[in-house]
C-alpha cells in the first residue's frame, strides 16, 4: 500500500466492485503510462480472447511501471479501452481475477471505454494509467 495514494469510496455511493470511486495523490512524481495492448516483445499481438489479452495489456502497463520505479499499489487511474464492452462485461470475474493476480487489491478509480477499434486491428483491449510515486 501506497500511502501517497489513497482510495475514497463514499457510503452514499454504489459499493465499487475492482475500483475505486475516486483517489486522492499526494506523492512527488507522477507517472503516466502509455496505452498497452496485448504486443509481446516482438510488436505482435498475442491471445485470442479478451482475458488473454487483458492479461497480456495489464502485464506490459505494469513492466512499464516497474522500470518507472513504481508499484501497482501506486496506480491512481487506469482507462480501459475495449472494443467490445459486453463481452468486458461477460468477463468481468475472470478480468478481476486477472487484476488481483497481477496488480492486487489496491484499486485506482477507473473507467471502461468502448471503442470501435484500436491502433492494432486484432487487438481487443488497450489499459493506460497514471501512477504516483512517493
Amino acid at each position: 500500500m501506497n500511502p501517497d495514494v489513497q482510495r475514497v469510496n463514499p457510503p452514499e455511493l454504489s459499493p465499487p466492485t475492482g475500483f475505486s470511486h475516486a483517489v486522492v495523490a499526494t506523492g512527488t512524481r507522477l507517472v503516466l503510462l502509455a496505452g498497452q495492448t496485448s504486443l509481446d516483445a516482438d510488436g505482435k499481438i498475442v491471445g485470442d480472447t479478451l482475458p488473454q489479452q487483458f492479461r497480456q495489456a495489464l502485464t506490459n502497463l505494469l513492466t512499464a511501471l516497474r522500470h518507472a520505479g513504481g508499484t501497482p499499489a501506486d496506480l491512481g487511474r487506469v482507462t480501459v479501452y475495449a472494443t467490445d464492452v459486453p463481452d468486458y462485461r461477460a468477463h468481468a470475474r475472470e478480468l478481476g481475477a486477472i487484476w488481483r493476480e497481477l496488480a492486487g487489491r489496491d484499486y485506482p478509480a477507473m473507467a471502461v471505454i468502448g471503442v470501435s477499434r484500436l491502433w492494432d486491428e486484432q487487438a481487443l483491449v488497450e489499459l493506460d494509467g497514471t501512477a504516483v510515486l512517493p
